[in-house]
């Protein structure tokens, strides 16, 4: 058995796996990335240590950040590997294909040591800053999309000697590299959430504001945000995982990454200080990434949804059990052709019908195990961003809403907090106090949980998704999810 660490991956090797064949020493930080989980490893981790492969990039290592007191964990492990971790693909027959990714170069934990973070983001070899925080970490009020000065976190971090949050750290980076003549600066999210980078420059941007009235205009005419779409289904990693790896290959890793085979990333090519040649890697340069963003949060994104709720309440747990379900299956594709597409814009290079057909095999890669605990996470920023929109659009051209409807019941049915069979089902969500009570009283007070206002807006008051989600809700209080997937599919 071995650990792995640099010795290891250079002394010894390991059988079976594909380790760096770089010298990391040579490697220096031109990127920061904050919010270093396992998409981040499985996804930008992955392209940089492809190109550094390749031969390319050696300015452009990676230094992870750590903001939460949980990434305390994060931190130990990368620390005791060498910044190292086991990047595993999991094929649909059950191989798995592991390599050790090298790009992380170096590991800051902002709660331990906020100055070297600020520091690092100072520092002239920076030239990216890129986040995955997820959708709710960032500052922004969901009624009116605009920077949020009473986000929890905002105006402490203000008032701090030494910010800790992601956007704090950033503006005082930014600040120290205006006032050093530093240089210009990219700041990347790579968060899914349609226009991730103008969200990232609103808030960016808005904090500033606050910090310092004259960093503001100093950060629109020095930092780029470009947007992007971002796609590689990377389940949780669970002890399993460690055990599969370490039996069938002999490598000890503390945090090892599974992700299916499948990776995208549409990026759009405005950075303010140079960047890797990721189009080297499979990365598509684009000059508006919009129709690939719509094209991936509202089928991809928003059929995980649609299957989360109603697969869960169904008495399935994972995502390939709910996608090889035949009447599921229907359900799902019914949703995409006929209530996402007609939203979308024309994708260039892209033909729908084979992403969706490459989609529905996704979702059954039974390799991935992915679990609808985890897609059901945060449900209501993710049914805001994801499937909302496709409502509100096919409601104003007049188009069916049915699925989505019945999509939304099947959250409503899930907030309750039992399933089917009376189990408790946990509930994941930020407005779980609020929302949990009203889906309740939904059974005796109709369009309770619908008229949340900062989650659905005036969608109770539309008489036409209001039908057709109350006909969804009773048709699962009294029949159940599968059968009322099954009359829709």
């Amino acid at each position: 058995m071995r650990s792995l660490d640099e010795a290891t991956i250079w002394s010894e090797g390991v059988p079976g796996v594909d380790v760096p064949g770089y010298d990391r020493s040579g490697v220096r930080t031109g990127i920061v990335h904050i919010g270093v989980g396992g998409f981040h490893r499985a996804h930008l981790a992955m392209y940089v240590d492809a190109l550094l492969t390749a031969g390319e990039a050696r300015d452009w290592g990676i230094c992870g950040v750590g903001v939460l007191a949980s990434d305390d964990r994060m931190r130990d492990v990368l620390r005791a590997q060498d910044g190292l971790y086991t990047l595993v693909r999991k094929e649909a027959d059950g191989s798995l294909a592991p390599r050790v990714v090298g790009s992380l170069v170096d590991y800051l934990y902002a709660p331990d040591d906020p100055e070297a973070v600020i520091e690092r983001i100072a520092h002239p070899d920076t030239r990216i800053v890129s986040l995955t925080i997820t959708e709710g970490g960032y500052a922004i009020d969901q009624k009116t999309g605009e920077f949020d000065p009473e986000f929890p976190g905002i105006r402490a971090d203000l008032a701090a000697d030494r910010p800790t949050g992601a956007f704090g750290l950033v503006v005082e980076g930014l600040a120290r590299r205006r006032d050093r003549g530093t240089g210009p600066l990219t700041i990347m999210s790579c968060d899914n959430m349609q226009g991730n980078g103008d969200v990232a420059r609103r808030v960016v941007t808005g904090v500033a504001q606050l910090r310092d009235p004259e960093l503001g205009p100093w950060v629109a005419a020095n930092v780029t945000f470009p947007n992007s779409m971002v796609d590689r289904i990377t389940p949780a990693t669970a002890d399993a995982d460690r055990e599969a790896l370490a039996e069938r290959f002999g490598l000890r890793d503390g945090w090892p990454v599974v992700c299916e085979p499948f990776s995208q990333w549409v990026l759009e090519d405005d950075f303010a200080a140079g960047r890797p040649e990721f189009e080297r890697v499979g990365v598509q340069l684009v000059d508006d990434v919009v129709p690939y963003e719509f094209m991936k949060l509202r089928l991809l994104n928003a059929t995980h949804q649609a299957l989360g709720y109603l697969g869960y309440l169904a008495g399935h747990r994972y995502v390939h059990e709910v996608a090889r379900d035949p009447a599921f299956a229907a359900f799902l594709r019914g949703y995409m052709d006929d209530e996402a597409t007609p939203t979308l814009r024309p994708v260039p290079g892209i033909d729908l019908d084979a992403y969706k057909d490459t989609l529905l095999e996704r979702f059954a890669n039974p390799g991935v195990a992915d679990t609808l605990m985890r897609i059901n996470y945060g449900s209501s920023d993710r049914i805001s961003i994801f499937l909302l929109p496709v409502v509100r659009e096919q409601l104003a051209a007049g188009g069916p809403v049915d699925r989505a409807a019945a999509v939304v019941a099947g959250w409503c049915r899930y907030a309750e907090g039992t399933d089917e069979q009376g189990e408790p089902v946990p509930q994941q969500d930020r407005l779980a106090a609020e929302l949990t009570p009203l889906a309740r009283r939904e059974r005796t007070e109709p369009l309770a949980f619908l008229r949340h206002r900062p989650v659905f807006g005036d969608l109770a008051e539309d008489e036409r998704f209001a039908g057709a989600y109350r006909h969804a809700l009773e048709s699962l209080y009294a029949r159940g999810a599968a059968a009322t997937v099954a009359g829709l599919a």
